[in-house]
C-alpha cells in the first residue's frame, strides 16, 4: 500500500471509530503524524486528498475539521464522474438508474406529503403541453428530484441526483428528437403523478421503470 493510502486510511479509521466526528478539528499536524506514525508528508497529502472528496475541510489560518459528511456532500463528485464518460457508458449509468429510481419513487408513494404532490402538478401545468425541449429537460429534473426526496432517503437521493444532473440529460436529448417524444415524456409524467396521488406504490414503480427505459431508448437512438 503507499504511503499516501495508509495515510488516508489511518485517517478514515479514527473517522469510522468515532474518535473523529463530523464537525471535529484535527489535531496539530505534527501532533497527528505522531499519532499515526505517519510522515507530515504523507498526512499532509493525506488530508489533500480527503479534502478533495469532501471529507475533510482544510480552512486557512484556522485549522483542518471533519465536514459534515452528509451523503449529498460526499456524493456531489457523482455527477461530475458521470459528465465524463462516453455515451455508451452512460447507458450503464441509465441502467443502474432504472433500479434506483423505481424504489425511490415507490418509497414516495406512501411518503411524500400533499403539498409536495400539488407543487410537481403546478410544475407541470406551468410547463404546458408543448413546451421546447430546453424547458422540458429543465423541467424534468425538478419533476424526479422533487419525488426522490420525497422517499425520504438521503442516501438514495443523492445518488440519483449525481446520476441524473443537467449534462447527462442533455446528452438524452442530443440530437433529432424523435416524433412525440415530448408528449410521451409529459403522459409519462403525468402517469407516475397520478400513482403518487393515489398511493399506489406498484404502479409508481412501474411507471418510473417505463419512463427510464425510455430515456434509454432516446440515447441509443443518438448512439
Amino acid at each position: 500500500m503507499a504511503v499516501t493510502d495508509e495515510a488516508i486510511e489511518k485517517i478514515k479509521g479514527m473517522i469510522v471509530s468515532g474518535a473523529l466526528r463530523p464537525g471535529a478539528r484535527l489535531p496539530k499536524e505534527s501532533e497527528l503524524a505522531a499519532e499515526l506514525g505517519l510522515s507530515r508528508n504523507s498526512l499532509r497529502e493525506a488530508v489533500r486528498a480527503l479534502s478533495l472528496i469532501r471529507v475533510l475541510d482544510v480552512r486557512q489560518d484556522d485549522g483542518t475539521y471533519v465536514t459534515s459528511l452528509d451523503p449529498q456532500l460526499l456524493l456531489g463528485a457523482l455527477s461530475f464522474v458521470v459528465d465524463l464518460h462516453r455515451d455508451d457508458t452512460l447507458l450503464e449509468f441509465l441502467a443502474v438508474r432504472r433500479i434506483l429510481e423505481p424504489a425511490a419513487t415507490a418509497a414516495a408513494a406512501t411518503r411524500i406529503s400533499d403539498e409536495q404532490l400539488d407543487a410537481l402538478s403546478r410544475q407541470l401545468d406551468e410547463l404546458g403541453d408543448e413546451p421546447s425541449v430546453e424547458d422540458l429537460v429543465a423541467a424534468d429534473l425538478d419533476f424526479h428530484r422533487g419525488i426522490v426526496r420525497g422517499s425520504g432517503n438521503s442516501v438514495l437521493c443523492s445518488l440519483l441526483e449525481g446520476l441524473s444532473g443537467p449534462a447527462t440529460r442533455d446528452r438524452v436529448w442530443r440530437g433529432p428528437t424523435r416524433e412525440d417524444a415530448v408528449g410521451r415524456t409529459l403522459r409519462e409524467h403525468r402517469a407516475i403523478l397520478a400513482a403518487l396521488r393515489d398511493r399506489d406504490a406498484e404502479a409508481a414503480r412501474a411507471w418510473a421503470t417505463v419512463h427510464i427505459a425510455s430515456m434509454e431508448q432516446r440515447l441509443r437512438a443518438t448512439l
